[in-house]
């Protein structure tokens, strides 16, 4: 589709750019802070980048909530109105977004990204309270937080994950392990989601997509396993820097 993807080093580039938003999607969210950006670089239609971005984030998503799961930090049965608010959500989201001009979302993406950015450098994590889930978290709390959260999902993306996070802290009072869990399933709904409409309307780059989505999976696995062990205070700062030095000249290129 377009020249820049048969180049070996922009599919390199591309693949290890993958694997770190795996890595650190499954240890505090906001992959999709790395991902948007590097497909944006490389000249691909904006609807077409987040489409592109839904395939290979399902697979990261899929797999670190997995294993959040399988290491009973996730429990499917509580979290339902979630799950149901996220996916209508998402849909509308997704819908939503194609109705956009993609030459103001190229304008609007890097604005999103920036302020994303910076929020999850200067913000403070809530105090850790419990290692367990609630037996019973508010119905009302898990609509509005997947209505919500899903909606920004499916529109934009970048960041989802860490409001995820952060958010499921502060409602539930839950330790940030127990948030992370829940947030990379509702992630995974909300991305998939989003993928089935981007596919319906054919702005999806399937092999992009796929090789990102194996190298994010790979990510995920390392990173749930490194969140489970050691927590995300240790990657953030640094992957924020990085992330904001890319939104910068994303912004440049598409305001001036």
């Amino acid at each position: 589709m377009i020249e820049l993807f048969d180049s070996i080093p922009v599919w390199l580039l591309l693949s290890l750019v993958a694997i770190a938003a795996g890595f650190v999607d499954a240890i505090a969210g906001g992959g999709g802070l790395l991902t948007v950006p590097a497909l944006l670089s490389t000249g691909m239609p904006v609807h077409m980048v987040l489409g592109t971005n839904k395939l290979a984030s399902t697979f990261g998503t899929a797999t670190a909530s997995y294993t959040f799961y399988k290491n009973k930090l996730f429990t499917p049965t509580l979290w339902v109105h979630c799950a149901v608010s996220t996916l209508i959500g998402a849909a509308l989201g997704a819908g939503a977004v194609y109705l956009v001009s993609g030459e103001y979302l190229e304008k609007i993406l890097p604005l999103l990204i920036i302020i994303t950015a910076i929020y999850t450098l200067i913000k403070k994590p809530p105090c850790e309270e419990s290692m367990k889930p609630l037996e019973s978290p508010s119905k009302l709390k898990q609509i509005l937080q997947g209505s919500t959260l899903g909606f920004y999902d499916g529109f934009a993306g970048p960041g989802a994950g860490a409001f995820w996070t952060v958010s499921g802290q502060i409602l539930y009072k839950v330790d940030i392990l127990v948030s992370s869990g829940v947030a990379r399933a509702m992630n995974f709904v909300s991305n998939f989601t989003a993928l089935i409409t981007f596919m319906v309307l054919s702005q999806v780059n399937y092999k992009i997509g796929i090789s990102m989505g194996l190298c994010l999976m790979f990510g995920a696995v390392l990173g749930a396993k490194t969140a489970i062990r050691f927590g995300s205070k240790f990657i953030r700062p640094v992957f924020i820097i990085v992330v904001l030095l890319i939104s910068v000249k994303l912004a440049l290129s598409a305001w001036l």
